[in-house]
């Protein structure tokens, strides 16, 4: 539902929030979690420009949980009492500066699920291993997904510990192909009794936000151990989550078609409306020798071949329950040239083609004091840029 809080004319008190580059202005108005430095209780607010307002006066408790338990329509109602008091001429209210804030986790997540939906990243991967058939059957059918680990979540800016594991046949050690995974996560709320599906045609109401992901995968750990059963302590490790919640009510003006496809989906995935998401996202790397971060990907949301709709009521389908603070992510996110993939076994292709850094050094997967960063925005004619905020972690050696 697109109204005046979208308006490109809308303009902030806050000046910082009115500039061209601006990952917060007016009309996105994410919602978060931070502390001042110094305090140790946690506070729940918005960003606007460079600035975050205290939101206590409009919503309590110490994560976003209670927001995530709003119905949609009562979401909304918040976005336009937030646009009100933040819009040029409404009087000047107390700010803290992002810079000087700690940003925590946005909610208390109790499950978190990670899909596999695009399918320009299944078929990189699959011709890696099955170069006749790199797709498995059962791919343009149903929405792929494995259950991560909630205790591993992390907020950006967190440092990420190179893990160890079993590499191969009676080795044990760190991993020597650590990677990144450029992903797009949904916080979920109010969620479904168990027993009782989320039709796809209600999906939406149960999608908060969305936020950048950053999956952390060792490699050599996941080839040894995926077969029979998937993703295991390669990926558990760590997952990192960007601070800010992009709230499904910003996200309007660039709600898209979805990709078509070629095999027709049951009922009860056939999504109506626009159910994809038009956001760029793109991958940095900043090496410990390097003075500036150079950028290894860029890639488009709305190519992804299963919506968050569709997540949602596959992962229901069966009745299970999905409760307010879930998050799921998308999987990575890749497009069908090489500058658009999302992760470095796409990139250097197995760890054969390695990548040139600027300063002369190669990478074939991650180096520790490497920062991944991790950034987004949607961008359309006619309406004003928003930005998906940063998700970052520097490699710390292994213990």
């Amino acid at each position: 539902m697109i109204d005046q809080t979208h308006d490109p004319k809308l303009r902030s008190w806050v000046e910082s929030a009115n500039r061209p580059d601006c990952d917060f202005p007016i009309q996105n108005l994410p919602l978060g979690v931070f502390r001042c430095a110094g305090e140790g209780r946690s506070r729940l607010g918005v960003a606007i420009g460079e600035f975050i307002l205290d939101i206590g006066e409009w919503l309590s408790g110490n994560t976003l949980n209670g927001y995530l338990a709003l119905p949609a329509g009562q979401r909304r109602d918040l976005r336009r009492q937030l646009s009100d008091v933040l819009k040029a001429g409404a009087p000047q209210r107390h700010l803290h500066a992002q810079a000087e804030c700690q940003m925590l986790l946005p909610a208390a997540v109790g499950d978190y699920t990670d899909f596999y939906a695009s399918i320009h990243h299944a078929t990189n991967v699959g011709r890696m291993f099955r170069p006749d058939n790199p797709l498995l059957p059962n791919y343009k059918h149903v929405p792929i997904a494995y259950h991560g680990r909630s205790s591993s979540l992390i907020v950006s800016g967190t440092p990420v510990r190179r893990p160890s594991g079993q590499l191969s046949e009676g080795k044990f050690g760190p991993t020597r192909e650590l990677d990144y995974e450029m992903e797009v996560g949904a916080f979920l709320g109010p969620g479904n009794e168990l027993g009782k599906p989320i039709p796809v045609a209600e999906a939406g109401q149960h999608i908060a936000g969305i936020c950048l992901v950053n999956d952390w995968s060792a490699r050599d750990i996941q080839r040894w151990e995926y077969q029979p059963l998937g993703p295991f302590l390669a990926k558990n490790f760590a997952t990192s989550v960007s601070p800010w919640l992009i709230t499904s009510e910003a996200l309007a003006p660039f709600r898209t078609e979805a990709v078509a496809h070629d095999v027709p989906v049951l009922p009860y995935l056939q999504e109506p409306g626009a159910g994809a998401i038009d956001a760029t996202v793109e991958v940095w790397l900043r090496a410990p020798k390097m003075p500036s971060a150079v950028r290894l990907s860029q890639a488009h949301f709305k190519e992804m071949f299963w919506t968050l709709g569709q997540m949602v009521a596959h992962h229901t389908s069966n009745g299970c329950p999905l409760r307010l603070g879930d998050l799921i992510a998308s999987g990575t996110v890749s497009g069908p040239e090489k500058e658009n993939r999302g992760c470095l076994l796409e990139l250097t292709w197995k760890g054969t083609e390695p990548l040139r850094l600027p300063n002369g050094e190669q990478r074939t997967f991650l180096e520790d004091g490497d920062e991944v960063i991790l950034t987004g925005y949607c961008a359309r004619d006619g309406f004003a840029r928003i930005g998906l905020g940063t998700c970052r972690g520097v490699v710390l050696p292994a213990i």
